[in-house]
């Protein structure tokens, strides 16, 4: 079975794409959705290192991602199309274009974030970031 990853975010961005994967999934019956929810590694600065225990973060945002995970998994579960689930920890484009690579994924479907031409500039966006970094094709929905 080959797999096609999917950032998924909660964005209408994502969601869209998610949508653009599902088509690709029914039109390639052997294709399995990876989807992925990724975060950065918490840094526990400040007053959250010193009164929050590091295991207890990582708890809240292993919880936070299951949560934004749900709703794809309503939709594909909708759609009655094959997947898998993970939860990336560490700078977002980079665990994402490593896992597809990985994974063997013959591609990544993502969301655009929406960022203002000043604000592309001035931070990047991970879908443009993935990429630069991925070695399978990346499509970018809007």
């Amino acid at each position: 079975m080959q797999r096609l990853m999917v950032p998924f975010d909660g964005s209408d961005d994502s969601a869209r794409a998610l949508h653009h994967a599902i088509g690709m999934a029914k039109a390639t019956p052997a294709l399995e959705i990876v989807l992925v929810h990724a975060h950065e590694e918490s840094l526990g600065l400040g007053v959250t290192n010193e009164y929050v225990p590091a295991e207890m973060v990582a708890e809240i945002q292993r919880a936070h991602s299951e949560q934004v995970l749900k709703r794809a998994e309503a939709i594909l579960k909708e759609a009655g199309v094959a997947y898998t689930k993970e939860i990336l920890v560490g700078h977002v484009a980079a665990v994402i274009a490593d896992r597809a690579a990985q994974l063997g994924c013959v591609g990544i479907v993502m969301g655009a974030r929406g960022l203002s031409g000043i604000e592309r500039l001035a931070l990047g966006s991970i879908s443009t970031k993935v990429v630069h970094l991925a070695s399978v094709p990346v499509t970018v929905v809007k």
